[in-house]
């Protein structure tokens, strides 16, 4: 004799009623009756997102070990609940195998640096070799992610080193490139400065050339009597005592010597001397 029995299901999930061992019905959610002992509670299907996450460790082709996780989400096709449920003992174990397979074939030929830029197709390709194997079970693949690539930690520190002399290298250049601008740039100020400083010069003779000249004409056009020669005397007399002052007033000058000769070809060719050497 059966007696019924209440059963109650949950939203997304559907129970696995088996009558004498062989498969009968599902019962949806809400309140079911099974028939106790004829029928039975064979298992419960569940048709929510579920998430896998498996960890592969496999070398690189430059034979660096590393550690990949590989997220698998995946959920039961609700048209195909009978083949989910009796199809595979353990889908974990299943899509464990299909995922160490794919990353297991594809990492060896990429090397350590290109690994971290193929995670798409790398993802890619598991999800593909998943959904096309697990769809004859009843599950859908709806993302295959790769959360997690983690090589030895003596591989990270050497890349860090690496990196980081290349930033060194990089900063060294740039100090130097920076110097040398600095340099060239102090270069043509020195340049420009010794130019001008030419120019200056060049200005100040013409200056006293031009007044020795115009003093000359005024003096001799006012004393009647006096030639260019006694003229040039006379100023070459006055920048003598000019040249005698400043030297006498200077602070470090203790001792001033004049030239007993009062002559004017000996004070004038002292004064031509001074004078070169001034401008000079």
């Amino acid at each position: 004799m059966c007696i019924p029995c209440c059963i109650c299901v949950s939203t997304s999930e559907v129970v696995v009623v088996e009558r004498l061992g062989k498969f009968d019905r599902f019962i949806q959610p809400g309140l079911g009756i099974i028939f106790c002992p004829c029928e039975q509670q064979s298992g419960t299907v569940s048709f929510r997102v579920q998430q896998l996450d498996v960890k592969v460790e496999t070398k690189t082709k430059d034979n660096v070990f590393l550690t990949a996780v590989v997220s698998v989400q995946y959920q039961v096709i609700r048209e195909n609940v009978y083949q989910a449920f009796y199809s595979l003992t353990n889908t974990a174990q299943q899509i464990t195998a299909h995922v160490y397979d794919v990353m297991r074939s594809q990492l060896p030929t990429l090397e350590l640096d290109a690994v971290f830029e193929a995670k798409e197709d790398l993802a890619l390709a598991v999800k593909n070799a998943l959904s096309e194997t697990m769809s004859s079970y009843g599950y859908q693949i709806l993302q295959a992610l790769i959360t997690d690539i983690d090589p030895d930690i003596k591989v990270k520190n050497a890349m860090n080193e690496i990196n980081s002399a290349k930033r060194l290298k990089y900063a060294v250049a740039e100090k130097a490139e920076g110097q040398k601008i600095l340099q060239v740039k102090s270069a043509e100020a020195e340049a420009e400065a010794k130019y001008l400083s030419g120019v200056g010069v060049a200005k100040q003779r013409k200056a006293i050339v031009d007044g020795l000249r115009s003093s000359i004409v005024d003096f001799s056009d006012g004393v009647k009597g006096t030639s260019s020669k006694d003229v040039m005397d006379l100023l070459l007399l006055t920048q003598y005592f000019d040249c005698i002052r400043d030297v006498g007033s200077a602070n470090h000058c203790k001792t001033t010597f004049v030239p007993s000769g009062n002559t004017g070809a000996g004070i004038r060719n002292s004064l031509l001397v001074a004078d070169a050497a001034k401008l000079s």
